[in-house]
């Protein structure tokens, strides 16, 4: 079986697929991505896995181009560059059985041109909505109508990758039924996967908080959260707007908070100026920054240790995409307080494997937080549940994997 997996960012979502397909000797796998991109993953891909990358980044629209067409020029131009790679592929006698590949940045909407009896199997993250999604659901950073109009301009790209597949993959129900109608038929519910036999609770003996500020062990009041950035998407201004009540009540409190200054999602602050600078402005001398611990982007063990310190993990987000760090925290069985929000609910159950909160109450969250640092038993039997769930329904080894590898296969029987 030849497979090609194509994705700017490689491995992406393909991380754990990927490196099972080229575990067998019998398939010859191939990926696409950004030159820079896979640079940086050079040490970590897998032997048998073959690589071919074009330029970094692709040239963008001009100043000229209409605001609401300069992502999809720039997505035309990066689809190009990747038809020019998978022309040279077919050159070389190189004629992928299945192509799985990511359809936000273009570099899907030419591959059935170049492979037409490939099956195209997307990864379908996020379709945009105008309303009932992220789109207008914060009031503190309303949407105009003439983001609305870009976004519906935006979606062609996907639209068009859409067209020409033969079948998706959508992490979650909520996700999938973002996509309109006539396609969600196609459309598969598998999560990526979590690694449970890695991803598990464990003792922490010794947490080194930065700046000397002392160290932390399991048994502590930890209060956790965790955001690849730290910004409003992932219900940052919730959150810090919760801590001065947490830090009054509870003095033994630590706060450790991962994550970027950067913004993955939504909208950019002038000047330079990042959520976390607003938002420690805001509080002022209301925030114990003694007892608050920013510790940027961590390394995967690190971050594994952060969860497995928490006393209680609070896990917030507009209705977007739901992010792996949910099912890490809840397969190393941390006491999670999440927002009560789509696609969260189909994975948190209140009073079964966590609870929920309203996004935009930070006195709610504070109390939640507060009630489980003062008696941290109260949540035992949900932690446990969370962790059974999550080894149920996300586990990679017995669950996600081979449901995705099996799919390829299935894809791979009916081509042409």
């Amino acid at each position: 079986m030849r497979i090609l997996f194509v994705h700017q960012n490689f491995p992406g979502q393909y991380k754990h697929l990927a490196p099972a397909l080229a575990n067998s000797p019998t398939n010859e796998v191939v990926a696409i991505g950004e030159d820079v991109n896979l640079r940086r993953q050079a040490s970590v891909l897998h032997p048998r896995l073959r690589i071919a990358a074009y330029p970094s980044p692709p040239r963008g629209a001009s100043q000229e181009t209409h605001h609401y067409l300069q992502s999809s020029e720039a997505a035309v131009r990066r689809g190009q560059a990747v038809a020019r790679l998978a022309l040279a592929l077919r050159r070389e006698g190189f004629v992928p059985d299945v192509i799985c590949a990511h359809p936000a940045w273009g570099e899907a909407l030419f591959l059935k041109d170049v492979f037409p009896t490939a099956r195209l199997l997307l990864y379908l993250e996020f379709f945009y909505r105008a309303s009932g999604s992220d789109m207008g659901f914060d009031p503190e950073f309303p949407s105009s109508f003439d983001d609305q109009c870009r976004l519906r301009v935006r979606n062609t790209i996907q639209l068009i990758s859409l067209e020409a597949a033969d079948c998706g993959v959508s992490p979650t129900r909520w996700q999938r039924d973002q996509y309109p109608g006539p396609f969600q038929q196609r459309i598969e519910v598998i999560h990526d996967g979590i690694r449970t036999d890695v991803v598990r609770p464990a003792p922490v003996a010794d947490f080194v908080l930065p700046e000397a500020r002392g160290t932390l062990c399991s048994g502590d009041e930890v209060v956790t959260y965790v955001a690849r950035n730290l910004e409003p998407y992932r219900g940052f201004h919730t959150f810090m707007r919760a801590l001065p009540g947490v830090l009054a009540a509870r003095p033994q409190a630590q706060v450790l908070i991962v994550g970027g200054d950067d913004v993955s999602y939504g909208r950019r602050l002038p000047d330079g100026e990042t959520y976390r600078s607003r938002y420690r402005r805001e509080l002022g001398d209301t925030l114990d920054e003694n007892r608050v611990h920013f510790l940027g982007k961590v390394p995967y063990g690190r971050f594994l240790d952060v969860l497995r310190l928490s006393s209680a993990h609070v896990y917030l987000t507009y209705p977007f995409v739901l992010s792996w760090s949910l099912l890490e925290a809840m397969s190393c069985a941390c006491p999670v307080i999440a927002s009560d929000t789509p696609p969260v609910r189909e994975v948190v159950e209140a009073g079964r494997n966590g609870l929920l909160v309203d996004f935009f109450s930070p006195q709610q969250l504070a109390a939640e937080i507060v009630q489980l640092l003062a008696q941290p038993d109260r949540l035992r039997a949900q932690r446990l549940q969370a962790r059974r769930d999550v080894e149920q329904h996300f586990d990679l080894a017995q669950r996600t994997l081979p449901r995705l590898v099996r799919l390829v296969e299935e894809l791979a029987e009916r081509r042409g």
